[in-house]
């Protein structure tokens, strides 16, 4: 039994070793709103709006009641709004951070945390192709996203990741006051 919990105890070890911290939050609103100031807001869904985002996001899973997000105004005017969004790649979390802009489409995507294997991850410049895709069919993996040899999987979790945020956003934005607050 002690060498059981031994082999375990070694296979986190090596695990947590493996997982790269690339910013923090803090760090990534600042980088995507220099001189902008950031409000953290929390909605709060009913289930009609989890149904709603989910047949938007084309997701199989149920989107979280709650959803925390950051909206950056500059001279009283919204800049952006942020999202952070945790997966599983192929087995193990990302994080990564969606920008939305104020016309409702991916602004820019920041990875926070990659615990997969550096190879899964694709370059920076990848992710600057979400750059002003609204949430449409064109946002997948078989039309206007292009696939990474060798990362198949954290391209398929990030452009989801990017879909759910999307859909998350529009239907907080579109949210009667009372129900969700809204960016």
């Amino acid at each position: 039994m002690n060498r059981i919990l031994a082999v375990a105890a070694a296979v986190l070890a090596v695990t947590a070793t493996d997982a790269k911290v690339f910013l923090s939050q803090e760090e990534a609103l600042k980088l995507a709103f220099p001189a902008a100031t950031v409000e953290r807001k929390t909605a709060f869904l009913t289930t009609g709006q989890q149904r709603a985002a989910q047949a938007l996001s084309n997701d199989e899973a149920l989107p979280s009641a709650l959803v925390v997000y950051y909206v950056a105004t500059r001279d009283g005017r919204t800049v952006g709004t942020a999202y952070f969004d945790t997966h599983i790649v192929r087995t193990m979390p990302e994080t990564i951070m969606v920008v939305v802009d104020p016309a409702g489409r991916a602004a820019r995507i920041e990875v926070l945390s990659f615990q997969e294997p550096e190879d899964y991850l694709p370059r920076p410049r990848w992710y600057g192709q979400f750059q002003g895709k609204p949430l449409n069919d064109e946002l997948s993996m078989k039309r206007g996203i292009r696939p990474v040899a060798g990362a198949t999987l954290t391209v398929r979790a990030t452009t989801e990741a990017a879909r759910r945020v999307l859909a998350l956003h529009e239907v907080i934005r579109r949210a009667p006051v009372g129900e969700a607050a809204s960016p």
